[in-house]
């Protein structure tokens, strides 16, 4: 397992199905591209457990921009308390990949 502690800040897509994303930092994408081939279930999807506010969810991630992007469903979101434009600090663990 690979483990990671960033801070991001909360971002709003309007795109065909809106969502809510913390977007990781370029060291941080730089280390899940660099596993990703380890640790992808398909698609260029990545799987990870994540802790915001002391709320812990799974989710995965994707690519996009030259980032990772980090969904935060919305019962994430409200247990967290959080919304666009808050910084956040994310401890996340990325599993290795189930074959």
């Amino acid at each position: 397992m690979t483990q990671f502690s960033f801070e991001a800040e909360v971002i709003y897509w309007r795109g065909p199905s809106p969502f809510f994303y913390a977007p990781l930092p370029a060291p941080e994408a730089h280390e899940i591209r660099r596993i990703s081939r380890l640790v992808t279930y398909g698609w260029g999807m990545i799987p990870v457990e994540a802790m915001i506010n002391g709320v812990t969810f799974t989710t995965a991630m994707f690519a996009r921009d030259g980032t990772y992007y980090l969904p935060l469903k919305d019962a994430v979101r409200k247990k967290a308390n959080v919304t666009a434009g808050d910084r956040i600090i994310v401890e996340m663990t990325v599993p290795p990949a189930k074959r």
